[in-house]
């Protein structure tokens, strides 16, 4: 069983420790000595009228980490030549991020409507709360979340859903987005193995649009997306508790979603069986998606959860995975057509990766 230690890092940021089942690690670990730096100020929100969308202007992240070497990985556990992010040695640890694009203020905001300009006036702007933690997968500085362990994945999951309940009760917090950059085609800014967790003050636009989607087919519509990707050429991989396909209107060279047969909204409504069998799926499907060139795969991956909104709970926790890899040795650029104007054109259809990931898998 999963086991969990707070702490404080020296300027006052969360860290988390949490520990595999049957872990030999001690519950004491080491203080954060660095001198304590001050924070950078809250990021601020403008509103885009065109689009009614809110643009997170977050400066300071200008300035962040960009590819250091081993030696000084801020994610790798504190030792003699370097202080990290993190004092002690760890299995997993989440902790705040040090420049974040949303963060919680003194002054608590919980106005439910505080995203919301019903007239969209020009120039409107706002505090960027919420919250932004990093979550670091494996105090190996190599390796990926597909390499890790089946118990490291459920831990792993474990701190996912512990997160999710703790932040989902934070004022002003409607929408919680565990993800996964992975690979410097996404553009990461660290090797080391993690992800991260990102809670908006507002239901996303990406949100918005599945829920004006419910509106129009109905309240089942979750559960007709499983029945029509259940037994189709789409499918990979069908547990008790989860399926995972490649969805009929993929619109990435590599997709891959995994949706669980239970109407649930959040990791933190999850059963033991059902965090088992999600272990495995999980774990396979990403290492199907590395499995099908001879080098790791780019992705972006997230846990997609229910907001905090009134009709929210019409909504099913989704894991999506996408990748812009559509040959070993070429992406998928979003160019005129996508960028300009959202309307995507797919390079192949899904059936083939679908049967490209299964052969794999």
């Amino acid at each position: 069983m999963t086991s969990k230690h707070e702490a404080k890092l020296a300027d006052g940021r969360d860290i988390f420790f949490y520990d595999d089942a049957g872990s030999a690690l001690p519950a004491n670990r080491k203080e954060d000595t660095r001198p304590a730096e001050p924070r950078p100020e809250l990021a601020e929100m403008r509103l885009d009228v065109l689009s009614g969308e809110w643009i997170s202007v977050a400066a300071h992240r200008h300035n962040r980490a960009f590819m250091p070497p081993a030696h000084a990985c801020p994610l790798c556990p504190s030792h003699a030549g370097f202080a990290s992010e993190v004092p002690d040695n760890f299995d997993v640890t989440v902790f705040e991020n040090r420049n974040p694009s949303f963060a919680q203020v003194a002054a608590t905001i919980d106005d439910p409507n505080y995203w919301v300009e019903p007239k969209l006036p020009i120039g409107a702007r706002k505090a960027a709360i919420g919250r932004c933690e990093v979550v670091v997968y494996s105090p190996e500085h190599e390796g990926s979340l597909a390499s890790q362990s089946l118990t490291r994945v459920r831990t792993i999951l474990d701190a996912l859903a512990d997160r999710t309940d703790a932040i989902m009760r934070m004022p002003g917090v409607r929408t919680v987005f565990p993800f996964e950059n992975r690979g410097e085609a996404i553009g990461v800014t660290l090797h080391h193995p993690h992800g991260q967790i990102y809670a908006y003050p507002y239901v996303t636009p990406n949100q918005e649009k599945v829920f004006a989607s419910l509106s129009r087919h109905g309240l089942n519509m979750f559960q007709d997306i499983l029945d029509f990707e259940q037994g189709s050429e789409r499918e990979l991989i069908r547990g008790e508790h989860f399926t995972a396909f490649v969805p009929f209107a993929a619109r990435w060279p590599i997709e891959a979603t995994i949706m669980p047969h239970r109407h649930v909204q959040n990791l933190t409504q999850l059963n033991e069986d059902e965090l088992s069998e999600l272990s495995s799926i999980y774990s396979r499907v990403l290492r199907g998606v590395d499995a099908i060139y001879s080098s790791p795969t780019p992705y972006v991956a997230g846990w997609h959860q229910a907001p905090s909104f009134p009709g929210g709970e019409n909504f099913r926790l989704q894991f999506k995975l996408t990748s812009p890899r559509r040959a070993v040795d070429k992406l998928k650029y979003l160019a005129g057509s996508e960028s300009a104007m959202g309307a995507f054109i797919a390079d192949f259809p899904p059936e083939k990766t679908a049967a490209q990931l299964r052969e794999v898998l």
